[in-house]
C-alpha cells in the first residue's frame, strides 16, 4: 500500500494543469460589514504580499492615486496601446491597477484602506500558484526506433520519431499498450493529406513555462517580434516590453527562458504537439506544423512560471493581453484552478477580476481573416473530479479531458460538467504484453536538452496539460483551412465547430467497463470502473478531419470497418433520396486506398453500400437526377443533374447514435 501511495501522489502531481492554487473565497473579516469584505473578489490566502490588485469605478485622478496609503507605486495593470485604446475600455482594462506596498506594510489594513475608498469598485488579492514539478521521461533520437511495418502509415513526414506518437496516429502497436485501441487518436493524418498542415500566418500563444524558442524542431515555427532586437535592453518596437522577440517572460520581466531551477520543460512539451516543425527529418511533428514548406503555425510564447515562481493573476491577465495585441489567434492554457474552486460560471465571473476581463478583450481582438476574434484554450484539470476546473469550465472556453493510448478516460482526468471535449493526454501504468508498463503511452513532444543531463531534446509526459495543445493544434488548422478558403465565422461558430468535431468514445467505453494499470512488476495498482465517464467527456474525441469538412461545409457519415456497410443519403438528398435516379459517383483511388474498400461501392435504393477496412476518412462525390430518369435536353423533357460531396469517416466501431453531434 505504501508503493501504491507514493506512485499515486507523483503522477496526481505531474503538469501545471494542476497547479495549486488556494480556494477561492471571499475574504473572512471580523467585521463583516468591512469594505474589504464586500469589494474583496479573493482570498488573501497564498496571495502576494508585496502587493494587490484594484479596479477603479472610473479612470482615476492624481488625486485618487495619491489617496492610497502606505503604498510605494499605483501603476496600471496592464500596458496600453494607442490601436487598442476603445476595446481596452470596453472590456475596463484600463480601470487595473497594480498596488506596490512600501517594506512594512501590511496588505490586509493597505487593502481596507484601498476598499474604504469610493472610487474603487474592487479588490483583487495577486493569488499566486504554486507550480508543481512535472514528471519527465526524456527521450533521445533512436531511443524508439520505428518498426518498418509503422513506416508505412507514418509516411506522409519524415520526422524520425513520428511513429511513437500515437496520439496523431494510433496504429494499434501492442509496444505502446496491451490494451491499446487503433484509431484512437484525433485523426489528423487524412485532414494533413487532403486539407492543410498549417499557415504561417496562424499565431498561437502558449500560456505556460517559458518554451525553448531555439530548439532545433521548434526554431523555424517560432513568432518573431521582427521590430525588437534581442538582448538590447531596449523596447525597440514601443510595444511596452523589453527583449520580446519570441514572446515575453510575464514572471522576470524579460526575454524568454527554460533553464532556471525549477523548470520542467512543459511549455516546451505543450508547444511542440501544437507545432513542432513538420517534415524537417528530426524529432518530431507538430499538430499544425506544416509541410516542410515553412508553412507551419507561428508559436508565441506567454512565459507565466519562470523556476519556481509566477503564475499569479497579474502575470496571467498580462499574458493573455500580450497574445492579443501581437496578433495571435488561439491561446493554449494547460494551467487552471483545481477543481471545486468554483461550482459555476457565475461564482467564477464574480472573482474572475483582471484575469476574465483580459480573456474577454482576447475573445473579441480579431487578429486574422477567418475568425472573429480569439478562441481560447484549457486543460480540464487532473483532479480526478467530476467536473472540470476554472476557468477552462467556463461556457465560453474550450476546456480539454484526457484520454490513453487506449481509447478510453485516463485516471487523472477531470470529466462531467465543463469538460467540453476530450483528447489524447497519455498515461503512465497501461500494461504492455512483456509486463510492467512503457512510458511510450504517454505523449511525445519536445523537449529542453539542458533539462535532461543526457542532452535528450525529446520527453515523454502524461496530464490534461498534453492533451489541450492536440486540441489548440487541431483549431489552429481549422483556422488555416477556413483562411485557405475565404470562410470567415464567429467566435461562438469556431467554437461550436470544435466541440462538435468529435468522434464517439461512449460505444468503447461500454464496451470495456473497467481497466487495469500496473506498476513496473506488471501488478495492478488501479482498477478504473468506466460507468461513471459515460457521456462525461464533452463531445467526444477531438476528430481534425471532422473539423475541415465542417468548414468545407461537407456533410460527415460514419461507419464501421471489417464488413459492408450502408450509407442512407436522405440527409444529403432529402427523404425521398430513394426516388432520384443515381448515375454514379465520383471517388480517387487514392481515397479508396484511404479506406481499404474491398471492391467498387455501388449505389442502390438511395444508398451508397461499401466495405472498408482501414481506419480512415476520405470523400466522394454522389451524382443524381432530379425529376425524371434521364437529364433534360433540347428535345426530351428530363430532370436535373444533382451532386453532393460526402465525407465517408471509417472507424473500428460505430454507436447507436452514429458518434455525432
Amino acid at each position: 500500500m505504501k508503493n501504491i501511495a507514493v506512485y499515486s501522489i507523483i503522477a496526481l502531481s505531474l503538469c501545471v494543469s494542476c497547479a495549486k492554487v488556494a480556494e477561492v473565497t471571499a475574504i473572512e473579516q471580523n467585521d463583516s460589514t468591512s469594505q474589504l469584505a464586500t469589494k474583496a473578489v479573493n482570498s488573501v490566502k497564498e496571495a502576494s504580499q508585496d502587493n494587490f490588485l484594484v479596479k477603479f469605478e472610473k479612470t482615476p485622478s492624481s488625486e485618487e492615486l495619491t489617496s492610497l496609503k502606505g503604498v510605494k507605486s499605483v501603476s496600471p495593470l496592464f500596458t496600453a496601446l494607442n490601436q487598442n485604446e476603445e476595446l481596452e475600455k470596453r472590456f475596463g482594462l484600463d480601470l487595473w491597477y497594480v498596488v506596490e506596498l512600501e517594506n512594512g506594510v501590511s496588505l490586509d489594513a493597505a487593502a481596507e484602506t484601498a476598499a474604504s475608498l469610493s472610487c474603487v469598485s474592487r479588490i483583487e488579492f495577486n493569488t499566486i500558484a504554486q507550480k508543481p514539478d512535472c514528471a519527465v521521461h526524456p527521450v533521445r533520437e533512436g531511443d524508439f526506433p520505428p518498426t518498418k511495418a509503422s513506416q508505412e502509415d507514418f509516411k506522409i513526414f519524415n520526422d524520425p520519431q513520428f511513429s511513437n506518437q500515437w496520439h496523431y496516429i494510433n496504429i494499434g502497436d501492442m509496444a505502446i499498450s496491451k490494451t491499446v485501441y487503433a484509431g484512437g487518436d484525433i485523426s489528423v493524418k487524412d485532414a494533413w493529406a487532403n486539407a492543410t498542415c498549417g499557415d504561417a500566418s496562424v499565431i498561437v500563444c502558449v500560456v505556460d513555462e517559458g518554451v525553448k524558442w531555439s530548439h532545433p524542431d521548434l526554431i523555424d515555427n517560432m513568432w518573431t517580434n521582427k521590430g525588437e532586437i534581442a538582448d538590447n535592453g531596449i523596447d525597440d518596437d514601443g510595444n511596452g516590453y523589453i527583449d520580446d522577440v519570441h514572446g515575453y517572460n510575464f514572471v522576470d520581466r524579460g526575454a524568454i527562458s527554460w533553464t532556471k531551477k525549477g523548470d520542467g520543460g512543459h511549455g516546451t512539451h505543450t508547444g511542440g504537439t501544437i507545432g513542432a516543425v513538420n517534415n524537417n527529418g528530426i524529432g518530431v511533428v507538430g499538430v499544425a506544423g506544416g509541410s516542410g514548406k515553412g508553412d507551419g503555425v507561428r508559436l508565441m510564447s506567454a512565459q507565466i512560471f519562470s523556476g519556481d515562481g509566477g503564475g499569479s493573476v497579474a502575470q496571467v491577465a498580462n499574458a493573455i493581453k500580450y497574445a492579443a495585441d501581437n496578433g495571435a489567434s488561439l491561446i493554449s492554457c494547460s494551467f487552471g484552478y483545481p477543481a471545486g474552486t468554483f461550482n459555476s460560471d457565475g461564482a467564477y465571473r464574480s472573482h474572475g477580476g483582471a484575469e476574465y476581463d483580459a480573456m474577454l478583450y482576447f475573445n473579441n481582438k480579431k487578429n486574422n481573416n477567418a475568425i472573429s476574434g480569439g478562441i481560447i484554450i484549457y486543460s480540464s484539470g487532473n483532479n480526478g473530479a467530476a467536473y472540470a476546473g476554472y476557468p477552462g469550465a467556463l461556457e465560453n472556453v474550450i476546456s480539454v479531458s484526457a484520454l490513453g493510448p487506449d481509447y478510453l478516460p485516463t485516471y487523472y482526468t477531470n470529466y462531467g460538467p465543463g469538460c467540453k471535449i476530450a483528447a489524447p493526454g497519455g498515461e503512465v501504468g497501461q500494461p504492455v504484453p512483456s509486463g510492467g508498463y512503457s512510458n511510450r503511452a504517454q505523449v511525445l513532444s519536445t523537449y529542453p536538452s539542458e533539462l535532461d543531463p543526457n542532452g535528450g531534446e525529446y520527453a515523454y509526459m502524461q496530464g490534461t496539460s498534453m492533451a489541450c495543445p492536440h486540441v489548440t493544434g487541431v483549431a489552429a488548422l481549422g483556422i488555416a483551412y477556413a483562411l485557405k478558403l475565404g470562410k470567415t465565422y464567429t467566435v461562438d461558430e469556431f467554437n461550436s465547430m470544435i466541440v462538435s468535431s468529435a468522434k464517439d468514445i461512449d460505444a468503447r467505453i461500454n464496451t470495456v467497463g473497467s481497466k487495469n494499470l500496473v506498476y513496473a512488476s506488471g501488478n495492478p495498482y488501479m482498477t478504473m470502473k468506466l460507468s461513471e465517464y459515460y457521456h462525461n467527456m464533452g463531445s467526444g474525441c477531438i476528430d481534425a478531419w471532422s473539423l475541415m469538412m465542417k468548414i468545407e461545409g461537407v456533410p460527415c457519415s460514419l461507419i464501421a470497418t471489417g464488413s459492408s456497410q450502408w450509407v442512407d443519403l436522405s440527409p444529403y438528398f432529402g427523404t425521398a433520396s430513394t426516388s432520384l435516379t443515381y448515375t454514379g459517383f465520383e471517388m480517387s483511388e487514392s481515397a479508396k486506398e484511404t479506406l481499404g474498400l474491398v471492391g467498387e461501392p455501388e449505389l442502390k435504393h438511395g444508398r451508397l453500400y461499401l466495405h472498408a477496412t482501414k481506419i480512415g476518412s476520405a470523400k466522394v462525390t454522389i451524382n443524381a437526377i432530379g425529376g425524371g430518369d434521364a437529364i433534360g435536353t433540347e428535345t426530351t423533357i428530363g430532370g436535373m443533374a444533382i451532386s453532393r460531396e460526402i465525407s465517408i469517416i471509417t472507424r473500428g466501431f460505430t454507436s447507436t447514435t452514429g458518434g455525432w453531434l
